[in-house]
């Protein structure tokens, strides 16, 4: 199976009620990024990456094959197994978020090698830390157009910095510094978006995906100008609680990258729960520490992650397939490759 971790978020698309929401807040030296996930299954789980992981790219076949060992601890939340995340943070403070985009197209098989589009997540988690470093990886890694799920990227480092990636007619294309008019990002093509918002005709007119983008970039815009001691952890969930969709907005994340602290509450627990970067041990123990999502504790959860196994990553995986069913169609031997996955990455 060539691109198991694609097929598992191979969606129907179906227009404005599977989306997700991305923004940076930067304030006297302090940078906040906010997320919201909306699907139909909120399952998913708290993972940490540990650095000193060796790890390859997972069932590409004929494609170039790419080999690493994980230089920077992460954590992440994932929904469809072990090192397929869809965003996260690591010990640098860089973070990696992914949003829908019909129009994305990946690069053509060439020499590079290949990744599917969440692996791609967790190698930038484990390699860089910065959004210079991100971009470079192009010169020698793809995303494999076969079987993907149309996915852009919004990206920050510890630095304060922010830059959109997307993938248009099989080239990366980035928007950062003075071309990021907005640290923001929906599920429209950056580039439109932006001209959208700026379009006095059409104000009020937006579509769902736009109008989230005018949103955020209004609240952010709003924070950043005023002299308002708010809290930004507050004002970043303030802004994804405004942009959100009932029904479908099932994870809101904030990370504080200043401070190495995550924030995060769910469709179902709505008392947040905070993870502190420097109170896990992200060294490579032969363990694979994770958190229910889910689950009803609140408060700083540093300290109670447990070993992920090979059945709760199985089972991880399945639940989100079946919770998901009526967008995805996927096999059962899908779901065990993914599982399987878990047993190939190990400390150095």
């Amino acid at each position: 199976m060539k691109q198991v971790a694609a097929l598992l978020l191979l969606m129907i698309f179906t227009g404005t009620s599977f989306a997700c929401s991305t923004f940076l807040l930067s304030k006297n030296g302090r940078h906040v990024f906010g997320r919201n996930y909306d699907w139909v299954s909120g399952n998913g789980m708290i993972m940490v990456n540990a650095r000193g992981v060796s790890k390859s790219s997972f069932g590409q076949d004929g494609d170039k094959a790419l080999a690493w060992v994980a230089a920077y601890g992460s954590i992440t939340f994932n929904q469809f197994g072990k090192e397929f995340p869809h965003g996260g943070m690591n010990e640098k403070g860089l973070v990696v978020e992914l949003m829908w985009l019909n129009e994305t197209v990946y690069p053509e098989a060439d020499k590079r090698a290949a990744l599917n589009e969440l692996q791609w997540i967790q190698y930038q988690l484990d390699n860089c830390s910065t959004i210079d470093e991100v971009i470079a990886t192009d010169k020698k890694l793809r995303i494999d157009r076969a079987d993907a799920a149309p996915l852009h990227y919004l990206v920050a480092d510890a630095r304060g910095r922010a830059a959109t990636i997307e993938f248009i007619m099989g080239k990366m294309i980035v928007h950062q510094g003075k071309d990021l008019t907005y640290p923001v990002l929906t599920n429209t093509r950056y580039d439109e978006a932006v001209k959208e918002v700026k379009d006095t005709k059409k104000q009020g007119n937006f579509d769902n995906s736009v109008e989230r983008f005018a949103t955020a970039c209004s609240m952010v815009n709003q924070y950043q100008a005023t002299n308002s001691n708010q809290d930004p952890i507050d004002y970043g969930f303030t802004i994804l609680n405004k942009i959100a969709q009932p029904g479908y907005t099932k994870w809101s994340i904030v990370y504080d990258i200043t401070n190495l602290q995550v924030y995060c509450i769910t469709d179902q627990q709505r008392q947040r729960k905070q993870i502190s970067l420097r109170d896990i041990d992200l060294s490579c123990t032969g363990t694979m520490p994770a958190l229910n999502l889910g689950s009803s504790q609140k408060g700083n959860v540093s300290k109670l992650f447990t070993p992920l196994s090979y059945e709760q990553n199985k089972t991880l995986i399945a639940r989100s397939v079946r919770e998901s069913s009526s967008q995805i169609n996927v096999s059962q031997a899908s779901v065990d490759k993914a599982a399987a996955y878990y047993k190939e990455v190990h400390c150095k």
